[in-house]
Order: C-alpha cells, then structure tokens, then sequence
C-alpha cells in the first residue's frame, strides 16, 4: 500500500461575492467591467467572471444613481444623501463631491465630451454640472413628479437634452437656450426608459403603461404608438454595425428610414421591434428569468434595465434578482434569428445552504441557496451556467453523482415535502419523489451502484428511492418509487451518508444520536451516542471502518461501526459544527462551522493543521472534489470559496526561498569583505537581518568618514525600509551597550527625511512612544557622567593628587607691563600656600576638639 501525503494548507484560490444588490449599474465603454450598487458600497466587477476588482466606499447611505465618463477615468454617483461624488477610477479617491438636488438622484448622464454630468432628482429637477468645477450650469425645473431618467443627445453638437418622468411626460431642453423646447405628452403611466436612434432624429420613450412610443425630433410629434402588453422597462436602438442588425438582415423592410430596437419588461423576455409598421420580428419563447411560480407579483417582475453592450458584444439584462444575462445574436440552419445566452452573473447568492461539485472532471458546482432554484456554476468563468427550476419552496440540500454511463445526476431536497432528481445534460428534471409529510433536510446518492438514493425529513423518517425505472435516453419526469421506508428518529433527520460499499447507511439527527441502518430493508443497526447537541453532519471513512459526526456541541467524533464506541473526540471549533468532510483517503479531513472557520484535521495525531477564516458568517456549505480534493466553501455572507491544495507549491516556495536566501547571503559576505558597505546593508534588509545590519553600522560608525558614508547607505532606502531601520534602531536602542550605534542611525535618519515624512511613515507614533523613553534615560545617564567627572577632577586637584599642567617658560621680561603682570600671578598663588596651611591648622584644631570630648 503506497504512503499518502499528508495535506498541509490550502489555498483559497477564488472567490464569488456578492457585488450587486439591485439598482443602478453602469459599463465601461469597451465592456471589460460593470460598476454596480451594492448596498452603500460600489463594486467594480470583472464582466467576465464577476470578480471584484475593487470597491468604492460610500457614506453609508444606498447608492441611487451612477454613470461613466466616456474614457473610463471618472465613475460618477449618487446616494440618499443627496451628495453627487466624482471618482477617479485609476486611485479610487473621491476628487469632488457637492449637493445639488433636494431629493436623492434618481438618475445620472454623462456628456460624450466628458465635460457635463446631467442629474435627474426626486424633487422633479434637472440639473446639469461641470464635471471639472463642480458647478452647475442648468438648472431645469418644469416636472411635477420623480424624474426616472436623463439622457445627453448622442450628437456632442445637438446640445439637447432628455428627461423622462412619472408625472407621465418627456420633456425636451435646449442647452444653448437654456429652455424646455417640448414636453411630449403620451403616456399615461411612469415613464421610464428614453432613447434615442442613430440618425439622431427620433427618440423613443418607454413606460409602464405598456407603450412604445416614437418621436419624430423635427417637430416633436408623436409618430408611431406601439402596445406592449406589459410595462416596459428598457428600450434599446439596435446599431447597424451589430450582430443583431446583420441576424435581422432578412426581416428588414424595404423603408432605408426604418429601424430595430428592442424592449424588456416585466415578462421577463427580450422582444426585437421593427419601427416601419411597428412590427414584432423576434419574441423569447420563454423566459430566462427565474422566479417563484407561486408568487405572481414576483413573476411580473421580469428584467428591470438593459442595455447593448459596445463593439457588438451582445445585449445585457438585468432581473429583479440581481442576476446579469449576457445575451449573443445568432442564425439558426433555418436562417432564423436566435438569442443565445451567453453567460449569467449572479449579483447575489442570498445564504448558502449546500453544495457539491458537479461532473468527472468536477468543474461545475450545484448550489442551493434560500430560493426554490438551484444555480450551477461553471468553476472557469464562476458564471451561472444554468438553473434547475422545478421546487416551489427553498432547497435544503443536494448531492450529486454520475453513473456508470457517464450521465451526471442531481437529486434535491426541498421544503416542499418533494425530491426531485435532475439531468445535468439535459438540464430538466426527469423524477420527482413524493410522500415525505415535512421538509427534506437530507439526501444521498448511493457510492457504489448508483442505482438509489435515500432522503431524510423533518417527519423523522428514512425513505429509500430506486433508480432502477430510470433510463439513460428518456428525459420526461416520471415518478420515483420507494423500496424501503422507516421511522428513524426523534427528531429532524439533518444529515445522511452511503457506505462506500452501498452496504450501510447513518443518519444523523437533531435528538444528538446518529444511526446505522443496513441496506436493502433499512434495518436498524448500532445506536452512536454521546453528543451533547443535534448532529448535524455525518460521513463514512473511505477506507476504514468508522464514521464521523460533527455536532452543535463543537466537538468532532469518530465511530467503530461495530459496537457504536467513540474512538477519537476532536475539539476546537468554537461553535456548532455543520459540516464534515474526509480527506487524503481518510487520513485527514475537513470541517466548517458557526464560527465562521474552516480547519483541516489529521486523524492519527488528532491536530488541527490549519485554520482558515475567510468567511464572515456560519459556514453551512463544504464539500470536497473526489478527483482534485478541492473544496468548497459557503454561508451565510452569501460568498463561495473555492480551495486548492497548496502542500506542494508551499513547499516549493520554501525551497526556493531557501536558495535564494543562501545566494544572497553569500553576496552579503563577499560586500562586507569588498567594504560595499552600502549594498551588505540592502541584503541585510532583504534577509531581515537586523544583527548584520547593526555589525555594519558599527562598522561605518568606527570608519573616518562615518557620517557622511552612512547617509550615503541609506539615502536609496525606501519609506517600508526606513520603517523597518525604525523597528530595528527602536530595539537596540533598549540596551546599553548598543545605544550608541542606534542613536548615531537614528541622527542620520531624521537628517535625510523631511518631518512630513517621519509623520507620514506607517506607525511613527508607536515607534516614537519606543524610543523617546530609552533615549532619555541614555542622555540622563551620559550627563550624570559628565558632571562626576567634574567633581572628581576637583577633588583630586584639592589633594593634590593631580598637579596642574606646568606653565611654559617665559624669557626675560622687558615689558613693565608683564614684570607687574607677573607680580599679580606671584601675588595669586602666595595665598594658594597660606590656605592650604591654614586648612591644615583647621583640622588640627578639630582633632584636638574631639579628643578633649572623648575625653570628657
């Protein structure tokens, strides 16, 4: 039997957030990325995998309005606060910011020059702003409800703008006039999409009471009125240089002046229109959008925006929950026109309840979240691949498998009592099991033959589904059949596992009992007691006789199958534990919990090898690649992780840095011998050396030149570099006998930065608090050195002990001047002799005081 290698990190490798939560959004000119409203919070997404590229804090109070500039440099927004923000895309700084409606802005416009920004209010003006200044160079009111939308004309030389209105009007401005040159009058509900064509001559206002209508811009007549059938909330131009015009090329109709646009609304289907004759030249036959059957106000919702992507990149759709289809024209064989979609991108996820990964090469994942869908992601791209639509409540789990045959199965468990088994090819359900009395919290496939599955309910009961009536080539739902069924606890049934032989079954239960039952009659078998909590994952090994629970009790424990004994307690979550998971041929494996924690256990010496805290919230979701071992993380922060095993590359990474350490350390001894004093002390700092670095300093401080070659050492250093000499220079600076070299560095370093530097450095305050006080007490102690070596000076010449310096001789003097000079020295040291025979006759007389009282 070979050895197995031991996992010891993982990776998290990427990530799917949630980066948009309805409302405004706005794309780049060339497609490469969406800015999107999340909450309070811009997001910057990666249109081709959803992946944030960053994000944009606002004030705290939901986005309502956001537009682009036309070069990509500057995202505009608006919030509840009222405040219009400009924002530079390049450093993510807010250059300006002002507040120029009395309500919140319910909608923003760029010019294409880039130099004006339009703003639609909730107190029926419209504004219009230099984006350089900051001020306001129009000011329009004349609405008498909430402006829904504005648009600039696509011509920068028509200076006209647009705006749309509940109050159910289009209003028409003249920028040069500074006047409202028409209010078009048609509608009679909220309008809430403008457009207007190529040519520039027509404009096209959409609105929720079921009409199109076009305007001729000449005179501002209403040309054309087109019915719906329902309310419209997007009506886009169709470009001629599109795919979709070149697909559309055979409906076209012999008018040069006629063209294509198309409307969504809330159907949730995409129609193509051709404005001669108002005719309907394409219409979905269903609908993309997923929502609840049951719920008719939800299904009314359909698209809420669209908009046609640049360069011929397709036609993009927003839904009412917050998911972004990615839609391409094509021609059929027939030669008919077809809407293909591309890609869906899911702004969010809502909790996170299960996951397994799907296919044999395992790059799609199946997620069941709080709805009655169950999105499948494609792992490459982390775009929804596609939906299983069937449940009319929320999922409460899945599980996955592929048969022999290479078919790709998925079984679910809905809280609408039912089971329902699906075909991943096919992407429809093929059975669907009834007869559960309460919500099915659990199912499993069988491991081995494929041919059952089992589900757990809140009913208590265990049922057991045959596969045998199932055929590879018949796609159409029928119903599944039990072959075994039974009462199975006291409590709702949380979780179930296969034996890897198809031969057992455990449950697990919130009455804290997990059970073995033996396979095809769903006998009872040993009890595993000895949780104090409901469990609420359970696994068997793949390779040993034992199964593993995890409880809210936080503890992890492992079972002898044959007499129910606990052999192995694992401790160390901090909260209930929700899912379990068996590694590396089950020598290791994985668990998730409350805590938000994701750890990785080896079973033989019952350690807990890492733990990883990507998560904000209860992690309810793992799973694990049989193939790859990669793993799959989610909860209740909505957000997916997907993991690698890094064992391998850590190791690798180790080793290499390990080379490079020692190359570089030699390079370090051959500088210090060359005396390249200034490249040893770059390698000691790129080592981390900080006893090198000091040997070094102490080198340079012992040299001549020692000022001037130490500024000249560390004047290529970078800020992170002089803030990490500040760390070193701080803990020498605590002893003695290093002060000396830490305070010269230290003299030298503030002489080459200028103050606003040292305060700008990263944690100058908590350096400074590290070095003033020790600083200090060196400086008190050099001037309590300084002031006794005066005193002792003093003292020993008093003695004696130590003789002034002789004076030089003097040749003759000549000068009267120096003979009376000489005079006053001769005058000055005469008493100097008396005194001290004087002090000496003092301390006689002390001595003879003392010796009359001692004898007295």
């Amino acid at each position: 039997m070979t050895s197995v290698t031991l996992k010891k990190n993982y990776r998290c490798v990427q990530s799917l957030q949630q980066f948009y939560s309805g409302g405004p959004y706005t794309v780049s000119s060339d497609g490469s990325f969406i800015a999107c409203a999340c909450n309070d919070t811009i997001t910057i997404v990666d249109s081709s995998n959803a992946s944030i590229k960053s994000t944009i804090e606002g004030d705290s109070e939901s986005v309502t309005a956001i537009a682009i500039s036309p070069d990509d440099k500057f995202l505009f927004s608006a919030s509840h606060s009222r405040q219009i923000r400009v924002w530079d895309l390049s450093t993510l700084k807010c250059l300006r910011s002002w507040k120029g409606h009395q309500g919140p802005v319910m909608a923003m416009s760029c010019h294409a020059s880039g130099g004006l920004l339009a703003t639609a209010g909730a107190d029926g003006k419209v504004n219009v702003w230099d984006v350089d200044g900051g001020f306001c160079t129009h000011f329009f009111k004349g609405h008498k409800g909430v402006v829904t939308s504005v648009i600039f004309h696509p011509d920068p030389t028509r200076l006209l703008l647009f705006s749309g209105c509940d109050d159910t009007t289009v209003r028409v401005w003249d920028l040069t006039s500074k006047k409202c040159v028409a209010t078009l009058e048609r509608h009679r509900s909220t309008v809430s999409t403008i457009a207007v064509t190529e040519d520039g001559w027509t404009l096209l206002s959409g609105g929720r009471d079921q009409v199109v209508n076009l305007w001729n811009l000449h005179d501002y007549s209403c040309t054309t009125s087109i019915p719906t059938n329902e309310g419209i909330e997007a009506v886009c131009v169709i470009g001629t240089a599109t795919a979709f015009a070149s697909c559309l090329q055979s409906k076209k109709t012999g008018d040069k002046s006629a063209f294509q646009f198309l409307t969504v609304g809330e159907h949730g289907i995409v129609r193509i229109w051709n404005s001669h004759g108002a005719v309907c030249l394409f219409q979905q036959a269903s609908s993309d959008v997923t929502v609840s059957k049951e719920d008719e106000e939800e299904a009314k919702r359909g698209f809420t925006s669209a908009v046609m992507l640049p360069s011929g990149q397709g036609l993009l759709c927003v839904t009412a929950d917050q998911e972004f289809l990615f839609y391409s024209a094509i021609k059929s064989q027939e030669g008919s026109f077809q809407l293909n979609l591309n890609k869906r991108l899911v702004g969010y996820n809502e909790e996170i309840v299960d996951m397994k990964f799907l296919g044999v090469e395992e790059q799609f994942l199946a997620v069941a979240t709080s709805v009655e869908q169950v999105r499948v992601y494609d792992l490459g791209s982390m775009s929804c691949s596609y939906v299983l639509a069937g449940h009319t409540d929320i999922v409460l789990c899945l599980d996955t498998c592929t048969t022999r045959s290479g078919r790709t199965l998925i079984v679910t468990g809905s809280k609408d009592n039912t089971v329902r088994l699906w075909d991943s090819n096919s992407r429809c359900c093929i059975g669907v099991g009834r007869g559960h009395m309460g919500g099915v919290g659990a199912v499993a496939f069988a491991k081995k033959s494929h041919n059952f599955f089992i589900s757990g309910s809140s009913d208590l009961t265990l049922k057991l589904w045959s596969l045998d009536d199932l055929s590879d080539d018949v796609n159409d739902a029928f119903t599944l059949k039990t072959k075994a069924v039974t009462a199975a606890h006291d409590k709702d049934i949380n979780a179930l596992a296969v034996a890897p032989n198809d031969s057992l079954i455990c449950s697990g239960s919130q009455d804290r009992t997990a059970r073995i039952w033996k396979l095809p009659d769903l006998t009872p078998g040993v009890v595993l007691r000895g949780h104090k909590r409901g469990i609420w994952s359970v696994e068997f090994s793949p390779v040993d006789q034992c199964v593993i629970t995890a409880s809210g009790d936080k503890t992890i424990k492992i079972w002898a199958i044959s007499d129910g004994s606990c052999l192995k307690t694992f401790e160390g979550h901090t909260s209930s534990v929700f899912k379990v998971q068996f590694l590396t041929r089950g020598a290791q494996f994985v668990s998730c919990g409350a805590d938000g924690l994701l750890k990785l256990w080896t079973v033989k010496t019952n350690e807990c090898v890492a733990t990883y805290d990507q998560h904000e919230d209860k992690v309810w979701a793992l799973t694990v690649g049989k193939k790859t071992e990669m793993l799959a993380t989610g909860g209740s922060d909505a957000v997916i992780n997907l993991w690698h095993d890094s064992t391998a590359a850590d190791k690798e990474d180790a080793f290499r840095k390990e080379e490079e350490s020692v190359l570089k350390s030699q390079e370090l001894e051959n500088a210090v011998v060359d005396a390249d004093y200034t490249k040893a002390i770059h390698l000691a700092f790129e080592l981390r050396r900080p006893h090198k670095l000091f040997e070094l300093f102490g080198a340079l401080c012992r040299s001549e030149d020692a000022k001037n070659q130490v500024k000249a050492a560390l004047g290529v250093l970078s800020m992170d570099e002089y803030r990490l000499l500040l760390e070193y220079v701080r803990e020498w600076n605590t002893k003695p006998k290093l002060c000396h070299i830490a305070q010269f560095v230290l003299l030298q370093v503030f002489s080459i930065l200028s103050p606003t530097e040292i305060v700008e450095t990263k944690g100058v305050g908590e350096l400074l608090e590290g070095l003033i006080p020790y600083s200090q007490r060196h400086y008190s102690r050099i001037d309590r050195l300084e002031r006794s070596t005066f005193l002792l000076d003093y003292t020993l010449n008093g003695m004696s002990i130590v003789e002034p310096e002789p004076e030089p001789e003097m040749g003759v003097v000549d000068d009267p001047k120096d003979e009376s000079l000489m005079e006053v020295v001769d005058q000055e040291q005469e008493p100097a002799g008396l005194k001290k025979r004087s002090s000496k006759k003092r301390k006689s007389h002390k001595s003879n005081g003392g010796n009359k009282k001692m004898k007295a």
